[in-house]
């Protein structure tokens, strides 16, 4: 891809980016793939039977101290890919007979991938994100993006700052994930039970933090009506996390209970509840570079 000056994410490095990248991404302007799979693990709108067409990007605009993709994610493992060849991935994967293409942290590529999906996609394209997005940016994708499936993982400052370096975490998610919801509106699901389109907000309980969980719940009711919400329980101690707040543990049976309980009384009745039983390792995937080399 050629080389640009980036502004993409809330980051606004202004950074150079052309085979390598100088800023807080650390990635060049080619995307960098570690995994391109048929994956089973999302809601059971997105994976369905047939699977979700899951493309996992390497770098990030956060630093999530507890990241569970830690690989990937802070460490840049992966395998730098053309436009050209992002787009040839994706038709492997539909090929296949995947429900969607899922986008799984794209952010930071939001050029390449603009372009890989021009034209549009046979299957409905999903933006999963962790939530922090320019609007402007957003705008870009409207109708080559028929799912939102964000995250919303702060609403304090604090929390941001401490535990993903970015304080300014909810002044772009909140616009962001309204954004989202304008161009989808409400979700719409096939015949089948499988998303066409629509907003799917998700929210990982952290330990200490329920507090902070159910005023994001207050949040999403208020601001988002018509998105769907999915409410996880998944988190488990990985990364940096020694030491930091409560985060060195996993949730508590009271902690859990306290949000989903509160989600209840909101009425936030559309959606998911992951079990408290979803804290395992086994649901991490596998980067291994699978589906990113072209077939022989």
């Amino acid at each position: 891809m050629t080389p640009y000056v980036c502004s993409d994410c809330p980051r606004q490095c202004a950074a150079p980016r052309g085979e390598t990248g100088a800023g807080f991404c650390r990635m060049g302007a080619d995307p960098v793939i570690a995994r391109a799979a048929p994956h089973y693990d999302e809601e059971p709108v997105i994976s369905g039977t047939k699977g979700s067409g899951a493309v996992f990007f390497s770098g990030c605009a956060l630093r999530c101290r507890y990241c569970q993709n830690f690989p990937i994610s802070h460490q840049g493992f992966g395998q730098r890919v053309s436009v050209d060849r992002l787009r040839e991935i994706y038709f492997e994967l539909i090929d296949r007979g995947v429900h969607n293409i899922n986008l799984v942290n794209p952010t930071h590529f939001a050029a390449a991938i603009e372009a890989s999906l021009d034209p549009g996609l046979p299957v409905p394209v999903v933006w999963n994100t962790g939530g922090y997005e320019r609007v402007e940016t957003l705008r870009r994708l409207e109708g080559r993006v028929q799912v939102y499936l964000p995250d919303m993982k702060y609403i304090e400052a604090y929390s941001a700052r401490r535990y993903s370096a970015a304080a300014d975490y909810f002044d772009f998610a909140g616009p962001a994930l309204k954004e989202m919801l304008r161009q989808t509106g409400p979700v719409e699901l096939d015949g089948d039970g499988i998303i066409r389109r629509g907003t799917i907000v998700r929210h990982l309980i952290l330990p200490g933090r329920a507090h902070e969980s159910m005023a994001i719940l207050d949040w999403i009711a208020e601001n988002l009506p018509g998105a769907w919400v999915s409410l996880m329980a998944q988190y488990l101690p990985f990364g940096q996390v020694e030491g930091l707040d409560a985060l060195d543990r996993r949730l508590t049976p009271d902690e859990y209970d306290a949000v989903v309980d509160h989600l209840m009384d909101l009425g936030l009745e559309d959606g998911f509840v992951q079990e408290l039983s979803s804290s395992d390792e086994k649901y991490i995937p596998a980067f291994d570079l699978t589906g990113v080399e072209k077939p022989q």
